[in-house]
């Protein structure tokens, strides 16, 4: 049974290697060597991953940090001190990067590097401080923050990258959760309704391709079929069509609105979290509530016949 196999169990599924974490079979990668080149490859690839799921206008070069930080100095009204934050957080991430990049050249050069050089303490200051600075700083979507991404970067600067690996798989896992419960609301919440018949496949399509997507690597040949997978299942949940009656009452309309919008924001979500790889406890808590509000305002609508009945597509009814 799967609550007997441990975390971190390896083995080969339909010939790919994977390991087990709470639940989810995960594809298998082998951790890069433990020195200062991997973690310099590790970070920049973390930073990178952080500036594209996170608000716009925070990819500050490192040679403008001292810029950043007087704006955010002299910033007074609280909302523009959260954005000029956020835009320092960013200086000092690329600023980290910029030391590690530099620290690497130099020991490829020769020069020995311990860990205590103080470069290496600077690089360290940089990532810490812009993780205190990140707390605020909101997922693209303007729903939340990400605070677990935003920290990878000091995590992985701080920890042996075998650890780093260990720690991203278990939030993989999680990732795969939070994506089966979404999927569940919306097929609890929609399923039943006469106007969704037929709903629930397509809804679990898009979470067995999300759970694809999050579990693999961008660098990974498989992306080529992932990746189109994942946005196709999306595609079509996002097109499916409800079923009215041919003489709709306007509480039915109202109805089938509400249910397009929810398929819509579900998809929506469920794409942010296999993007961004960690989970999105604020906004699934907040979908899964309006699911709860859906189901419990639901009207006894007498039931139809479909041979009478006229579809009405999502462009008509999520104006």
């Amino acid at each position: 049974m799967l609550h007997q196999i441990s975390n971190g169990t390896r083995r080969e599924v339909d010939g790919t290697p994977q390991v087990y974490y709470d639940g989810y079979w995960i594809k298998y990668y082998e951790p890069p060597a433990d020195n200062l080149e991997a973690k310099k490859q590790l970070i920049q690839a973390l930073t990178r991953r952080l500036f594209n799921h996170v608000e716009h206008g925070l990819n500050i070069p490192g040679c403008r940090l001292n810029e950043a930080r007087q704006a955010y100095e002299r910033e007074t009204d609280l909302e523009r001190k959260r954005v000029a934050g956020a835009m320092l957080a960013g200086a000092l991430f690329n600023r980290a990067a910029d030391i590690f990049t530099k620290v690497v050249e130099l020991q490829e050069a020769g020069v020995e590097i311990t860990p205590d050089e103080a470069l290496i303490h600077q690089c360290g200051k940089c990532l810490l401080e812009a993780l205190e600075l990140g707390r605020s700083v909101r997922h693209r979507s303007g729903d939340e923050g990400l605070d677990e991404l935003w920290g990878e970067p000091f995590r992985a600067f701080s920890i042996p990258v075998e650890d780093f690996y260990k720690g991203r798989y278990l939030k993989i896992a999680q990732t795969m959760r939070h994506i089966d419960r979404i999927a569940d609301a919306m097929v609890d919440t929609l399923a039943g309704e006469g106007f969704f018949h037929g709903i629930e496949p397509h809804i679990r399509e898009l979470a067995d391709a999300a759970k694809n997507k999050c579990g693999i690597l961008r660098t990974d040949p498989m992306i080529f079929e992932v990746w189109p997978t994942f946005v196709v299942a999306g595609e079509r949940l996002c097109r499916f069509d409800p079923e009215l009656p041919r003489h709709a009452s306007g509480e039915q309309t109202q109805r089938a609105n509400q249910g397009c919008i929810l398929i819509r924001d579900g998809v929506s979500l469920v794409q942010h979290v296999a993007r961004a790889r960690v989970p999105m406890p604020k906004s699934m808590r907040a979908y899964l509530e309006r699911c709860q509000r859906f189901r419990r305002t639901a009207k006894k609508i007498t039931r139809f016949s479909y041979r009478s009945s006229r579809v009405l597509t999502p462009r008509t009814l999520c104006q």
